[in-house]
């Protein structure tokens, strides 16, 4: 049972301020520090009525907002870049209290949250249209980018400053207002952003945060004045998202989960590729959608790599995130950590070889934490839950097959397609991989190949649903809708015109 040691309540950010829940239900969830099983805050569940005051905010401040020059709007996420800076520290401890990943890991996600910040800053050269003019006599055309309006983001446990960063930087550089729904587990990192954005010189009610569960993302997904809606999270729920906010005619990107595979070739660094793979699949303790989950050894390289493997992923040391001395944290939940030992209970009960066996794991001082040990499997099959499923968690699979083009075979049959990478010295072998695999994400000895600020996020197939990926300059076209403008002077029109009752043509 989770031992309560907060009383300290996190409640909404609405119109620039702290809010308390207004509906009449008002109803709290605990947030554990999952390390050491203790719950550390409350924090609110809001509803519809919740979600309708932040939507009421929002609209109010997307007339001024959307009026304010791009350069004004650039310059607040200068000052908001350097205020996430300053207060780096404080989001990392957030960041490890709550979600339990290790302090440097979470400073890795704040730098790259901060890269789309500092992308964001670019919006003046980004939301420039296009001219055409005289496409015909006294006639020009030009396109211009304008804001959808009220837009919302609903993001996962697993970065809680991160993801959020890759959503509403850029929907507001674009001209838009937004209302954030983060996990409910990992509350405090958002409200801290979103007080940030304020002293940075965001106008009250032009980002906004609604905590909750389910109760708070369907009115969301339904309520007729969000415009367009940003998710990140499982498969399931992204195919939700997608469907219901559809339906009600928003525009959606709704990225889902994953079963990423790392391709090992006889002639790969095997020194390098293990030092990858162990950081691929355990870092975070394998909470990550891009996550490697899946070592695809090719050839007679099987037996070296697992061998490596085994003995890298034995003396990885787990703890508190706290400690500077870990490398792997706690998982998010007890609930969670037991399901994934439940996956590698049903590995091993299907056949799998489990070279290396983490589910005793104890941390010395946290006998309540959420751990479990790194686990690898090898001589998985296709058909094992194992492989089919995105475990989320701390657990490496490998398959063994005999050629690269059975590599590329079975990793374009998994239904998932958000990221891959191969590992090979062989030019011809990491450019054919490239082009013929078909996902998302593609890495060449890089075993995690989240882009850079200035491309674009996302997968294929049940990986992705919407049209647009997410940061990058997808994002642009994701926050914006398109208008094009053709226009002519009355004083221009020749003497001799045809009847305005004739289908007009141009360029002639």
């Amino acid at each position: 049972m989770n031992q309560r040691v907060s009383t300290e309540r996190i409640e909404h950010w609405i119109g620039g301020a702290s809010v308390a829940s207004g509906d009449a239900d008002r109803r709290f969830g605990e947030v554990t520090n999952p390390a050491t099983g203790e719950v550390i805050r409350q924090v609110a569940l809001g509803g519809a009525t919740d979600v309708a005051g932040a939507v009421t905010a929002a609209r109010a401040a997307l007339p001024g907002w959307r009026a304010t020059p791009p350069m004004k709007r650039a310059r607040v996420m200068m000052k908001y870049r350097e205020l996430l800076e300053t207060h780096r520290e404080a989001l990392v401890q957030l960041i490890t209290q709550e979600h339990g990943k290790t302090l440097d890991d979470a400073r890795g996600e704040v730098t790259r949250g901060i890269e789309v910040v500092e992308f964001a800053m670019g919006i003046p050269q980004l939301l420039k249209g296009e001219i055409a003019p005289q496409v015909g006599t006294g006639v020009d055309t030009y396109s211009i980018h304008q804001p959808v309006g009220v837009c919302a983001g609903i993001t996962p446990f697993n970065f809680p400053a991160m993801v959020p960063l890759w959503m509403f930087p850029m929907a507001v550089a674009c001209g838009n207002t937004f209302v954030l729904k983060p996990s409910e587990k990992v509350p405090s990192a958002a409200l801290l952003l979103a007080r940030l954005a304020k002293d940075a010189g965001l106008p009250d009610g032009v980002l906004n945060v609604v905590n909750g569960d389910k109760a708070a993302v369907d009115a969301l997904l339904t309520h007729p004045d969000v415009n367009a809606v940003s998710f990140v999270g499982s498969t399931p729920i992204a195919q939700y998202i997608y469907s219901t906010a559809s339906a009600h005619g928003k525009r959606v990107q709704a990225l889902g989960g994953a079963k990423n595979h790392g391709v090992v070739m006889p002639d790969a660094d095997l020194d390098f590729t293990v030092d990858a793979l162990i950081g691929a699949a355990y870092g975070s303790a394998g909470e990550r959608c891009m996550a490697i989950s899946v070592a695809v050894a090719v050839g007679d390289v099987a037996d070296a790599l697992v061998a490596r493997l085994a003995q890298a992923a034995t003396s990885l040391p787990v703890g508190d995130g706290a400690d500077p001395v870990a490398q792997m944290g706690p998982l998010i939940t007890r609930a969670h950590c037991d399901k994934v030992r439940g996956y590698v209970d049903a590995g091993v009960g299907e056949g799998a070889k489990l070279v290396v066996d983490g589910r005793g794991l104890k941390v010395a001082q946290r006998d309540d934490g959420f751990f479990i040990g790194p686990c690898l499997f090898d001589n998985v099959t296709p058909e094992m839950s194992i492989y089919r499923h995105e475990i989320f968690g701390p657990v490496l699979a490998v398959v063994r097959v005999k050629t690269l083009e059975e590599a590329i075979a079975l990793i374009n049959r998994n239904p998932y397609a958000n990221g891959t990478a191969v590992f090979t010295t062989s030019g011809g072998a990491a450019r054919r991989f490239e082009d013929e695999i078909e996902v998302g994400m593609v890495g060449v000895n890089v075993p995690i190949p989240v882009p850079v600020s200035y491309f674009s996020f996302g997968g294929w197939r049940n990986s992705l649903f919407g049209d647009q990926h997410i940061y990058g300059p997808e994002s642009v076209r994701f926050y914006t809708r398109s208008k094009v403008v053709t226009r002519r002077w009355s004083e221009g029109r020749p003497a001799n015109a045809a009847s305005s009752l004739v289908m007009p043509t141009l360029g002639q």
